[in-house]
């Protein structure tokens, strides 16, 4: 359910932008999908990027979020959510006609940049940067937050957390990742990335991992795209808010909240690294370990669904809030 317009626009000038994961979420990302890609994805990929480091992937995890506040990229700003319009904690879905804007979303900016990384006829400037945003928004869409209209994403319903007043949205992308590990350097990244591994080849998620892929299509990118955002939008239902709005509003959430939300958060980094390392994959290569597509020359067409009263209002909302999801001054 939304809030009354009112109510909405007077929380925009206090709240403040945040960055899916933060830098250490998407860098771990990028570190676990190093571990997975082919020798081939690698050569590519570092070719592209003209980066032989053993960082590669990780130097650009966020270049997305700092190009959105340049004059260039301020277009891609809507780029890295989709909307959900659902009625958490009742009920939880993406609707991709109903969710993703004419200006784009999510899942539309997977689809599209997803088939200008590899095409000869595209500058490799603009290549470049079709990979950039594949890797960042692989690790955008598993963030639940970032697949959630409710408050903009969260980011307008306020909480506490270690004593700081924050957002909702806020602690999921950086204060609860980085409490547990300590920090947001490269190499905190590196080694939650190598634990993440350890457990996927061998530990609790290894008999679970292999699903992670079930959905992938490379002739479907957006059908694709929409398997990770339905599985990471549950989750508002189940982790981010199971008793409501109302039970964490203005609560501290270090304690109970946190401990729970943590194998969350730990579990939608694995599958994002997993997944982006398979789906690059399929870019490069045309298969992943397991399976073999062809590439896809698809365009996104799409519809505009039939919006009610309320949908309509929050969309404003969020093109009120200047399409930020969420802390322009946080560390990144």
């Amino acid at each position: 359910m939304a809030l009354p317009k009112a109510t909405l626009l007077s929380l925009l000038p206090l709240i403040a932008p945040t960055i899916a994961w933060g830098t250490l979420g998407h860098d771990t990302v990028a570190f676990i999908a190093q571990s997975f890609i082919s020798n081939k994805t690698a050569s590519f990929a570092k070719t592209l990027l003209n980066d032989s480091s053993d960082t590669y992937l990780a130097n650009v995890a966020t270049w997305a979020d700092s190009y959105r506040y340049t004059t260039e990229g301020a277009f891609s700003a809507p780029l890295h959510y989709i909307d959900a319009l659902d009625d958490p904690p009742a009920s939880c879905d993406v609707d991709f006609e109903r969710d993703c804007p004419e200006e784009g979303c999510i899942v539309s900016a997977i689809a599209n940049y997803t088939n200008r990384i590899t095409p000869s006829n595209i500058s490799i400037a603009e290549r470049q940067k079709a990979l950039k945003w594949v890797i960042h928004f692989l690790g955008d869409i598993h963030q639940p937050l970032h697949v959630e209209n409710l408050e903009i994403g969260g980011n307008g319903i306020n909480v506490t957390f270690d004593g700081v007043t924050t957002n909702l949205h806020h602690i999921w992308d950086s204060n609860m990742p980085e409490k547990l590990i300590g920090g947001y350097s490269l190499s905190d990244a590196r080694t939650w990335s190598e634990e993440l591994v350890a457990e996927i080849q061998s530990g609790k998620y290894a008999n679970a991992s292999s699903a992670w892929l079930n959905g992938i299509d490379i002739k479907d990118p957006v059908a694709s795209a929409m398997v990770w955002a339905q599985d990471a939008n549950s989750y508002v239902c189940t982790a981010v808010i199971p008793l409501g709005q109302e039970a964490v509003e203005g609560k501290e959430l270090e304690g109970e909240y946190y401990d729970a939300a943590i194998p969350v958060i730990q579990q939608q980094i694995a599958k994002a690294g997993v997944r982006l390392a398979a789906w690059l994959n399929l870019i490069v290569e045309g298969k992943t370990n397991s399976g073999g597509y062809e590439t896809s020359d698809q365009t996104v067409k799409r519809g505009e669904a039939k919006l009610k009263d309320w949908m309509v209002e929050a969309r404003r909302v969020r093109r009120a809030f200047g399409y930020n999801c969420g802390a322009e001054g946080h560390k990144h």
